[in-house]
């Protein structure tokens, strides 16, 4: 079984960065952008076509934001 990776670590594997990845996987180039930098969670189409351009599937790709919560206002709990 191949362990799964996150987008970005996949970019670096091959010496890609989003745009070459875009090319590759024929999406826009600031959605990709926001996909490698865990901005954006990706439509099931977009996962297929992301995973095809790295000859993996989508089960094989780990996807999801890595944006942390912050508290806009306050310091949290009191």
């Amino acid at each position: 079984m191949i362990a799964q990776k996150a987008v970005d670590e996949l970019c670096r594997e091959h010496g890609w960065d989003h745009r070459q990845l875009a090319e590759k996987s024929g999406l826009d180039e600031q959605r990709v952008l926001a996909i490698v930098l865990g901005r954006w969670t990706p439509s099931p189409t977009e996962r297929d076509r992301i995973a095809a351009a790295f000859g993996l599937t989508r089960e094989q790709i780990v996807w999801g934001h890595k944006t942390p919560i912050q508290h806009i206002y306050g310091h949290g709990p009191a």
